[in-house]
């Protein structure tokens, strides 16, 4: 099991729904493009997005005619999730509550399984193992996350902050480098990796709830405040009409099932 997977993933983003789903960023055209395309969903085919939170890379997939199972054990999240409304033209579109390691799926049950911002939460060999199973013959998996892209000064003065958070760098160091448990799995071939740049534009608002989603951001008043006040100082120096861009790398691991 992985340190993270130790750390209450599913409790630690209790009383974060609503700032999650206004807050977080989504993902590029250009990745969804990218699973659509690898693993030829369309009507047909069922993708089950694993740890979906709010729904958000969920209504991207259905957005493109892609039915869409969202599984979240978080309640708050899932409730999020399914009081947004479904992208127009969608394809069915659904939530229910399920973890990674024991879905309750049947076997062969999905054609390709996503997971987007989620999988370091994740015992990751059990996970692949739960994929592998509820996976159709041919069937593929797709991890996608948003990763801070500090090449950009904003972006990097804005890590600075957040990394003054203790806890910081125990979920986001780990979280670099979980993809690859997917590409060494003896379970899936073919496993590759893809890097597309990415950005969110936001307000001072947006940037505090974007940073105040985490699920290691301060909670305490006196860190809660110098920590805001450190957020706008950045936002204060970088922003142009009110407004910031926060650059993400979003990188995204593909395998196919074995068999």
């Amino acid at each position: 099991m992985s340190e993270l997977s130790r750390l209450d993933p599913t409790g630690r983003f209790s009383g974060l729904a609503g700032l999650y789903a206004r807050c977080r960023p989504d993902y590029p055209s250009s990745a969804i493009s990218l699973v659509v395309s690898r693993f030829a969903l369309g009507p047909g085919t069922l993708l089950v997005d694993v740890g979906c939170g709010t729904g958000i890379s969920s209504r991207l997939f259905a957005a493109r005619g892609v039915p869409v199972l969202g599984l979240e054990p978080n309640d708050a999240m899932r409730a999020q999730a399914e009081a947004a409304p479904s992208p127009p033209g969608a394809g069915a579109l659904s939530y229910q509550a399920g973890q990674a390691e024991a879905t309750g799926l049947a076997d062969g049950a999905a054609s390709a399984v996503v997971s987007a911002q989620a999988f370091h939460w994740f015992d990751a060999p059990s996970a692949l193992r739960e994929f592998q199973r509820i996976l159709r013959s041919r069937g593929g998996v797709a991890l996608m996350w948003n990763e801070r892209d500090e090449r950009d000064p904003f972006t990097a003065e804005y890590g600075a902050v957040v990394r003054t958070v203790p806890e910081a760098a125990r979920v986001e160091g780990p979280r670099a480098l979980a993809g690859q448990a997917l590409l060494e799995s003896a379970l899936f071939e073919r496993g590759e990796r893809v890097r597309l740049a990415h950005g969110q534009e936001l307000d001072e608002e947006g940037v505090l709830g974007r940073a105040f989603s985490a699920s290691y951001a301060p909670t305490g008043p006196e860190a809660v405040e110098r920590f805001a006040a450190a957020l706008r100082d950045v936002v204060g120096r970088f922003q142009s009409g009110g407004k910031v861009v926060l650059r993400y790398e979003t990188t995204v691991y593909l395998a196919w099932r074995k068999g």
